[in-house]
């Protein structure tokens, strides 16, 4: 994605601002909202990017898959109605970052504490979501993002089926609410959303989504948004999109 070139186990790759599925048209970012949007990413160096998806792909047929996966959630990003646009990095930002979207270092630590600072951050309401699922669209997030989403509301939570979240909005964030949450494992999404719950908070639900850890869940992602980067990485690099 970015026009600087990458190394990793399976040598150089670079990432264009067209890329390698052709040209990557953001549209024009959306309208003014009361919500700070985030998103927390790596950037798509191979070997250090979606690695459970080797094999049967590559590392550096992972990065690209990474590379259209951010690709995807950055122009759904750039269609909401939000106050600030922020991409939460983990690695050097490049041209592939659109005009619109402000970028942020992860600060250290483990994921509870990334996702801490990256809420800590934020002056006012703020909605996470993360790059591993490509098949989210505007229409998925519109309720979390309108006008009145933060009436009688303290929080949305997006649940995954793998046990995690792929989305988490405070209307006051508190660092606190994430730091010392067991991340990547089957209970987080359990356990953050108790932690909500505990809290006093009134929390609402977002639908339940795919993240795309396995070549499996790739497939079925692509599927679920076929006309999005994503799939039509996938498609080039499985031939006839079944691996």
């Amino acid at each position: 994605m970015s026009a600087y070139g990458n190394s990793g186990p399976a040598g150089p790759i670079a990432y264009g601002p067209s890329g390698p599925a052709g040209p990557i048209a953001y549209g024009p970012s959306g309208p003014d909202g009361p919500t700070e949007l985030l998103v927390i990413a790596k950037e798509p160096v191979p070997g250090r990017v979606k690695t459970r998806l080797c094999p049967p792909f590559s590392h550096a047929e992972a990065a690209e898959l990474a590379a259209a996966a951010l690709a995807d959630t950055l122009r759904t990003v750039l269609a909401l109605p939000a106050r600030r646009r922020v991409l939460v990095l983990e690695g050097r930002p490049g041209p592939w970052v659109p005009p619109g979207v402000e970028v942020v270092p992860q600060s250290a630590g483990g994921l509870d504490e990334r996702l801490a600072a990256a809420f800590g951050g934020c002056t006012g309401p703020a909605l996470l979501v993360g790059m591993d699922t490509p098949q989210i669209t505007p229409a998925l997030l519109a309720r979390a993002l309108a006008p009145d989403a933060w009436e009688r509301c303290d929080a949305w939570f997006g649940p995954a089926e793998d046990g995690g979240f792929w989305a988490l909005g405070l209307a006051q964030p508190d660092p606190a609410l994430l730091r010392g949450v067991p991340m990547s494992v089957p209970e987080t999404g359990a356990v953050q959303r108790r932690r909500l719950v505990e809290a006093g908070l009134r929390v609402r639900d977002l639908p339940v989504l795919l993240d795309v850890d396995t070549a499996a869940d790739a497939h079925r992602v692509a599927a679920e948004a076929p006309d999005g980067r994503f799939a039509a990485v996938l498609g080039r690099l499985t031939g006839v999109g079944v691996r």
